[in-house]
């Protein structure tokens, strides 16, 4: 039998429906979900939905290149290798014990395209080359938290530096009513794109729950009416709120500078319990 594998407060924990597929937990909160044998398998409904704003941001099987700032298990690095064959991915994680761990159990095909570096999120992004990404995905949590320093103008202004004209920023992000913190960061993100979009579930716009969000922001327009037919058709159905809408939800929220930054709220006990 398969056993849990932990490093410190990460650990590996095998599904014992599906034969190699495994969840990472850090702190005891769920990060990751990875099926080696299906790659293209995301079992929690955020990574879904960056998965559909993936699959429609370039043509089918276009190869793209994507730098992510946060690794986990490597969950959607996998999926775009495997969807997207050829593309280039740089993957910054700041927890080395971490990516060893997610390594040397789940380990990625070298002809994968994935180049992973033990790094700080920010300070390999004001490193990074200019106009050098098509996507770059934020999905960074110290413990379940998004660090105060990539929640603000200066790093907003970072992001968009390193993406192309073309190319699509994506975060997972987590809040409650009132949602101060995610109407700050569309406050935010406004400031550097013209494009912006949220989706989440109505439950969590609502107000009924702490939940996830997920924030996509470009200089194009996106393509808000494909997105909103496949997170509709999800098990866990998502709306996405761009425009008007989304600027009645912003309300009179303030862009955040690095000397304000603060990291996104405590998620109450039991807000992502796995059971």
């Amino acid at each position: 039998m398969t056993r849990a594998v932990d490093h410190g407060t990460a650990k590996l924990m095998p599904d014992v429906d599906r034969k190699r597929a495994w969840l990472l937990t850090v702190d005891g909160a769920p990060q990751s979900y990875v099926d080696l044998d299906a790659p293209t398998h995301l079992e929690f409904e955020y990574a879904r939905r960056l998965g559909h704003v993936l699959d429609t941001v370039a043509e089918p099987g276009r190869a793209l290149d994507v730098l992510h700032l946060g690794g986990g298990a490597l969950t959607l690095p996998r999926y775009l290798a495997a969807t997207r064959p050829g593309s280039r991915q740089d993957v910054v994680e700041a927890d080395s014990g971490l990516l060893d761990l997610v390594l040397e159990q789940l380990p990625v095909p070298e002809d994968a395209g994935i180049t992973l570096h033990g790094a700080d999120a920010r300070t390999w992004l004001e490193s990074a080359p200019a106009d050098s990404a098509d996507v770059l995905i934020a999905d960074v949590f110290g413990g379940s938290r998004v660090p105060a320093h990539l929640t603000s103008v200066a790093y907003a202004g970072e992001a968009e530096r390193v993406l192309r004209a073309d190319g699509v920023y994506l975060a997972n992000l987590a809040d409650a009513t009132p949602f101060a913190f995610l109407r700050s960061q569309l406050a935010t993100f406004s400031t550097v794109f013209e494009e912006l979009a949220l989706i989440a579930e109505p439950g969590v716009l609502r107000g009924r729950r702490f939940g996830n969000a997920v924030l996509v922001a470009s200089h194009r327009p996106l393509d808000t009416a494909t997105l909103s037919r496949r997170t509709a058709s999800d098990a866990f159905p998502a709306r996405v709120e761009y425009g008007d809408t989304l600027r009645v939800f912003m309300g009179g929220a303030e862009p955040v500078r690095d000397e304000d930054a603060v990291p996104s709220p405590e998620p109450p006990d039991g807000a992502f319990s796995i059971g």
